[in-house]
Formats: structure tokens, C-alpha cells, sequence
């Protein structure tokens, strides 16, 4: 177990939190908001402690210097929309600049900082010790919120936790390592994985890790294609890994071995060209008169198969989308399947750009478990690998406790009369 911020005494201390703020934004316009929506809970928390805030993240890739492209600015401009409250923004992360924002908010009681981008200067990602040094200097307790980034041993992620006496998971950080920790380590039988998405590559390691943990192991998306062809089955034009023939050979090997029921389609959506309104058929996977078209999502007998496994499971984990789900015609298989996912009596974790946009958009996000904002950190914690900005993190029992410490259910982050929904993170009236 971690050291988490609510072991802390945070009044009238300085609190660096690290948050995953890397939001799309073109034109200074800010598209999707989740991951800055995702930190609320532990902002306000820390803010109802007494604390004094400052926020770090990065914004896309600036290539270790300012571009005004990727400025957090109107990050901190939607911030303080969603908090009700003024945010100082400080055009640099370290030196002069943001040590003066700093003690500018905590002189005038806003309490509230965002840095400027980390990536404006290349020193973050080499994880150079004398920048994390700096970063340090701007507080007196260290928070990693960014489960997003947990995967990248940088300044802001690892270095900083030499320079500081404990490091705390925040809020976020907390219920990620929580669920995911849980499903691997001591999961509710029977155990379901679903994983999709378009390579088989990108999901080896999490494959071989959960083959060793779940009870039934279901594939779709285009990944399923490198399995067909690696029996010999036509796929068509569908997209297919030639290099990772073998190894989907081996990861079928292993799952019989091993007694786990991987489940692969059994029917299939074809059409001509990925594009909104081409014709489509439903063939049985296998089908010679595939011809030329290819495969872009699971057919209805596939699905049935499916949902009786899901049904059936009491921890469900689900990485990447069933069929090409930007495109509304071929996003049904993906849409069922989350709506199965949660109608489990059981624990429900969900992961992966796609996924999560499925379930918001199946709108059955609230009966979700748990929905990580990961990506690339949950693949690689479910492929059992040791993310340093976990690992970074003090165990817990370290910390001083913080006497009548607020449960974060209850914190109020926007206004009185609402409270933060752990799984969506949204508002709800009391």
C-alpha cells in the first residue's frame, strides 16, 4: 500500500501535485476535459485541508522548449471555471516565475497554482536531477495525481521524490492502483478480460500477464485477425500483424495449457473501405466470400457469446474497442459489449481512450467501477510491469496523519450543494 495525501497534515503546507492536465487543445481551444475533471477530488481536498496548491503537468510533446501551441494557460482558465475560484497562473514551472507565483497565491488566499507546461524544458523528461531539485523547492509535500504519466520515470514523476521528505498518491492515483492492483492481485472469480484495439503487439505483455490470472480471456478488434490467420482462416483484407503470427499461436498454446477459455469471434461485420455508409455484410469468420473486404466488428452470434461470459464474470477488466468504433456503423459490438460490462454484479474496470468512450456514450459510465484515465500506464500495469511513478510513491503507515482529515466523498469542489462522483467525477446535487 502507498502513502496516500489523506495520511497527510496538509495545513498551511505548500502541496506539489503532479496531475495528468495533457487535454487536447488546438487553436487555444480545449476539447475532452475528463483528465482535468479527474484531479478535482484531490485538488479541493488538499485546498479544504488548508493547503496551498501547485499543479504540474505537461501538455503534448513541445520538444523541451516553450511553444505557445501547447501553453497550459487555458487549462487554467477551464480550471478555474470548474472550481469556482481563481487559479494563479505561472508562466514557468521553476525559478523566479514560479516560486513568485506561489508565494503570490499564498499572500493573496487564491491558494492555487498551475505551472506552465514541464515539457518546455527538456530536463523533465531526462529526469535531471537538478531540475527535479527545483521543482521541489516550490513546496514543502509531494503529490502524484497523474496516473497517466506513472509509466515515465521523469523529473516530475521519480526525481522529484528524492527531493522531498514523502511522496503521497493523490486522490485518483489511489483508486487506479486500488482497482487494477486488486483485479490482478486478488480478483472476485470468475475473472474476464476484454481486450481490443487494432495490434496484437500492443497487448503481448498484457496477454501473457492475465493469462495467468483470468479465468476467460475474450478478443476483438482488429487484433483478433492476427489469430485467424495464424490457423489458416481467410481474413481478407482485414488488419493483420504478419510478424506476430507465431506468437498468437503461443498465446493460444498458453491459455489451453493453462485451462483459460480464450473466446475470439465467431462472426464477423465486413465491409468494402472503412467509411461511413460503404456496404456491409455479417459473414461466420472463415467465410471464403470475405474476398477482399475486411472485417470491422463483432457479428450478433459473437456478441451473445460474449455478453454469457460476461454475465457470468465478478471482475471484469476491458482494454480497447471491438470494431472500428469512430465510425457509428461499425460501433454497435463495442456499444453492447459495454453495456453488458455493466449490467456485472461484480467489479467493472474500464481502460483505454475507445473504451471509455463507449461507455459514455452506451451512457452507462455511473455504473462503471472503476474508469482509468491511464492509457499507456494501465497497459503497462496490467502487463505486470513497475511503473516508477508508483513505485516512487512512500508505503503507507509513513506519513503524519491529518486529525479529522475530510472524506473526499463529501468534498464540495465546484459549489455548495454538489458533490464529486468518484466514477465520473461529475456534479450531482445533494
Amino acid at each position: 500500500m502507498k502513502l496516500s495525501i489523506r495520511e497527510l497534515d496538509l495545513k498551511g503546507k505548500r502541496v506539489f501535485v503532479r496531475v495528468d492536465f495533457n487535454v487536447p487543445i488546438k487553436g487555444g481551444a480545449m476539447g475532452d476535459d475528463t483528465r482535468i475533471r479527474a484531479s478535482l477530488p484531490t485538488i479541493q481536498y488538499a485546498l479544504n485541508q488548508g493547503a496551498t496548491v501547485v499543479l504540474a503537468s505537461h501538455l503534448g510533446r513541445p520538444k523541451g522548449r516553450p511553444n505557445p501551441e501547447f501553453t497550459l494557460k487555458p487549462v487554467a482558465d477551464r480550471l478555474s471555471m470548474l472550481l469556482g475560484r481563481s487559479v494563479v497562473f505561472a508562466a514557468d514551472c521553476i525559478g523566479p516565475v514560479a516560486a513568485k507565483a506561489v508565494a503570490n497565491a499564498q499572500t493573496d488566499g487564491s491558494r492555487l497554482v498551475l505551472l506552465e507546461n514541464l515539457r518546455f524544458h527538456s530536463e523533465e523528461e531526462k529526469n535531471d536531477p537538478a531540475f527535479a531539485s527545483s521543482l521541489a523547492s516550490l513546496a514543502d509535500v509531494y503529490v502524484n495525481d497523474a496516473f497517466g504519466a506513472a509509466h515515465r520515470a521523469h523529473a516530475s514523476v521519480e526525481g522529484i521524490t528524492h527531493h522531498v521528505p514523502r511522496a503521497a498518491a493523490g486522490l485518483l492515483m489511489e483508486q487506479e492502483i486500488k482497482y487494477l492492483g486488486q483485479a490482478l492481485e486478488a480478483p472476485e472469480r470468475p475473472f474476464v478480460a476484454i481486450l481490443g484495439g487494432a495490434k496484437v503487439s500492443d497487448k503481448i505483455e498484457v496477454i501473457q500477464n492475465l493469462l495467468g490470472k483470468v479465468d476467460r480471456l475474450i478478443i476483438g478488434g482488429a487484433m483478433a485477425y492476427t489469430f485467424f490467420k495464424s490457423r489458416g482462416v481467410a481474413v481478407g483484407q482485414s488488419l493483420v500483424e504478419d510478424d506476430k503470427l507465431d506468437e498468437a499461436r503461443r498465446i493460444e498454446a498458453d491459455a489451453t495449457a493453462r485451462g483459460v477459455a480464450l473466446l475470439l469471434p465467431v462472426d464477423h461485420v465486413v465491409t468494402t473501405k472503412l467509411e461511413a455508409g460503404a456496404p456491409s455484410a455479417v459473414l461466420a469468420v472463415g467465410d471464403a466470400a470475405i474476398g477482399d473486404r475486411l472485417g470491422v466488428d463483432i457479428g450478433p452470434e459473437t456478441l451473445t457469446a460474449y455478453s454469457a461470459a460476461i454475465a457470468a464474470a465478478r471482475t471484469v477488466v476491458w482494454n480497447g474497442p471491438l470494431g472500428v468504433f469512430e465510425i457509428d456503423q461499425f460501433a454497435a459490438g463495442t456499444r453492447a459489449v459495454a453495456q453488458a460490462v455493466a449490467a456485472v454484479n461484480g467489479t467493472t474496470i474500464i481502460g483505454g481512450g475507445d473504451s471509455i468512450a463507449a461507455v459514455e456514450k452506451a451512457s452507462v459510465a455511473d455504473r462503471i467501477t472503476h474508469i482509468s484515465t491511464g492509457g499507456g500506464a494501465s497497459l503497462e500495469f496490467l502487463g505486470g510491469r513497475t511503473l516508477p511513478g508508483v513505485a516512487a510513491l512512500t508505503e503507507a503507515g509513513r506519513g503524519s496523519g491529518a486529525a479529522g482529515a475530510q472524506d473526499p466523498r463529501t468534498l464540495e469542489p465546484w459549489s455548495p450543494g454538489t458533490i464529486v462522483n468518484p466514477i465520473t467525477y461529475t456534479r450531482e446535487a445533494q
